[in-house]
């Protein structure tokens, strides 16, 4: 997968109560995949698999931030186009 390096102002960092160290980018990640899953531009395991995450957590995680899993027959082709993909 290719990575892309972002800055981000330390403000928004603190603001956002993210540990400033290493985790900073996986926890961004996770919430740019949860405002594309919240906005229906993409599936639940899309969403997982983009901020590489296993689903199951991914789960708990749209959870803990009040995001309903919205959850059709159009999430489930995609997911099943994903397993596929990735060889699972």
């Amino acid at each position: 997968m290719e990575t892309l390096h972002v800055e981000l102002p330390v403000d928004l960092v603190t603001a956002a109560r993210l540990d400033q160290g290493n985790g900073v980018s996986q926890e961004a990640a996770k919430l740019i995949a949860l405002e594309l899953f919240r906005e229906d531009k993409i599936s639940l395991g899309r969403a997982a698999e983009l901020c590489q995450t296993p689903i199951e957590a991914f789960m708990d995680y749209v959870g803990r931030h009040g995001v309903p899993l919205h959850y059709g027959l159009d999430d489930l082709h995609e997911d099943w186009q994903t397993i596929e993909r990735l060889g699972l």
